[in-house]
């Protein structure tokens, strides 16, 4: 059975790729909004490009859902639908998903596939997200905090390197893996890449209530 998997370019989703390679599975595609205009992973804020080389580091295509900014949750809906009935992902009967605990999101993800026919699975749910966060840098994965939520977590946590020192620092009401939308990742090198890939942290600015750090592929930083 053909298996695509969606795709923030976070932690969660390196990990559920991990798990999923580990059971013997891998997907076809890597499925992944992006915001139209601004050219980056919807929410994340990461740019475009580094989306790119996450899946050339995978070995893995990526498939864009392209949305505007703001984007109406019914054509995030139609563009969705019109990606999964194309190829490569029209050949596909499961999807799995990065999510934790999020049993609402876990009901909309399921809700959504079932009309189309395809299974929803979640590879890393219910794992003890301090546990899995601990695993995630102990196993050599590495990743920079691309934005923060400042009404949970201070700005001085955005553009932070995801280590055991920024999971030492993180107050106690903030989940280890950020899976409240408390902040988000991306991550640059770990066991499910082929190579690492470079980057630094650029500029930190807030915008729309969130904090972003915007991380800069290595030419980007070099020509700067």
């Amino acid at each position: 059975m053909a298996l695509a998997l969606g795709w923030s370019g976070g932690k969660d989703s390196a990990l559920a790729l991990q798990a999923l390679r580990t059971a013997g599975r891998e997907p076809v595609a890597l499925l992944t909004t992006v915001t139209e205009g601004v050219e980056r992973i919807s929410i994340h804020g990461v740019r475009r490009e580094l989306l790119h080389a996450q899946a050339r580091a995978t070995g893995i295509e990526v498939v864009e859902v392209r949305i505007p900014l703001p984007c109406p949750n019914e054509v995030y809906e139609q563009r969705m639908a019109a990606a999964l009935a194309a190829p490569p992902l029209d050949a596909v009967t499961e999807m799995a998903f990065g999510d934790l605990f999020l049993e609402d999101i876990r009901a909309y993800r399921e809700e959504r596939l079932h009309p189309t026919g395809r299974r929803a699975l979640f590879p890393v749910w219910g794992r003890d997200t301090a546990a899995l966060a601990q695993a995630f840098v102990e196993q050599g994965f590495e990743a920079i905090v691309a934005t923060v939520d400042p009404r949970v977590l201070d700005a001085s946590f955005a553009g932070r390197a995801y280590d055991a020192d920024f999971l030492n620092d993180l107050p106690p009401h903030v989940d280890p893996c950020g899976e409240n939308g408390e902040f988000h990742t991306f991550v640059h090198a770990g066991p499910v890449f082929d190579a690492p890939i470079a980057v630094s942290t650029g500029e930190v600015v807030e915008r729309d209530g969130f904090v972003y750090a915007d991380i800069l592929p290595a030419q980007a930083s070099a020509a700067a």
